[in-house]
């Protein structure tokens, strides 16, 4: 599924997580998930509930809104 919301919060992790030079390791540990997770969703390849959409922008230090933008 690559809807467009799914492009949207695909390209903003990366885009976060790269500007802010963490890992997907470090992400991924902080969800208390495998770092396959994170390159997943990434790449477009796995759906997000909204509750990770939520522990991911913890875990970025942003708003939740700011994943969705």
């Amino acid at each position: 599924m690559n809807t467009d919301i799914t492009a949207t919060i695909r390209k903003r992790v990366k885009e976060i997580r790269l500007k802010k030079g963490v890992s997907q390791g470090k992400i991924a540990k902080a969800l208390g998930v495998h770092p396959t997770y994170i390159s997943q969703i990434e790449r477009g390849t796995r759906n997000v509930s909204i509750k990770n959409i939520a522990k991911l922008a913890k875990a970025l230090g942003v708003s939740t809104y700011s994943l969705l933008k």
